[in-house]
């Protein structure tokens, strides 16, 4: 495309987030069930390594983030997984990180849709037996909108993406509400104001 052009084409931020967010943000809907079913698997004994699984992921977003900073320092014009690794460190360099980056979108995509319909069909039993022709849908629905273009997809991905930023924020502030220091008198029922 024209450079003059492109301009109509930079997203603002409220459509860049559901766009380019959408990895850690699946993440956060179902890593977190997976890494307490592994570790409940140990039993009450190491369910308490659930910090340090905690503390690795957030140590491992702030690299990412801090090295897509950089990124967007180097190379103000834009440049992804691929340019950067070519320029940087060779070819071969450069079609592993497209190559794992290709991998990682399909894998999103798959956990993601399966992570979906498993809630789905855990809250409507009935759909269970259907849960493979739902995935398939909504690959297809996920397709259909990407293919769109990204001003478009990310038109279609926004409210059900704030949507879920809002529902976990309201999660927080329901456990806050409701989390108290244990005393040593007898326990109450947490209440809210």
């Amino acid at each position: 495309m024209d450079s003059g052009r492109l301009g109509d084409t930079l997203l603002p931020k409220k459509l860049a987030l559901p766009i380019f967010c959408s990895d850690p943000l699946s993440s956060v809907a179902y890593a977190t069930e997976e890494i307490l079913l592994i570790l409940a698997l140990g039993g009450l004994a190491v369910l308490h390594l659930a910090w340090y699984a905690a503390v690795g992921i957030v140590v491992l977003l702030l690299v990412v983030v801090a090295s897509y900073r950089q990124t967007c320092y180097a190379y103000p014009g834009g440049g992804g997984a691929y340019v950067v690794s070519a320029e940087n460190l060779g070819q071969t360099a450069a079609l592993t990180a497209a190559s794992a980056l290709l991998i990682d979108y399909v894998m999103t995509v798959a956990v993601s849709v399966v992570s979906g319909v498993a809630a789905i069909t855990s809250a409507v039993p009935s759909l269970d037996g259907h849960a493979v022709a739902m995935s398939a849908g909504f690959v297809a629905v996920l397709a259909w909108l990407n293919l769109r273009g990204v001003r478009e997809s990310g038109r279609w991905f926004a409210m059900p993406t704030y949507a879920f930023i809002a529902v976990i924020y309201v999660m927080f502030a329901v456990a806050a509400c409701a989390w108290r220091p244990e005393r040593r008198s007898a326990p109450s029922p947490p209440t809210c104001p």
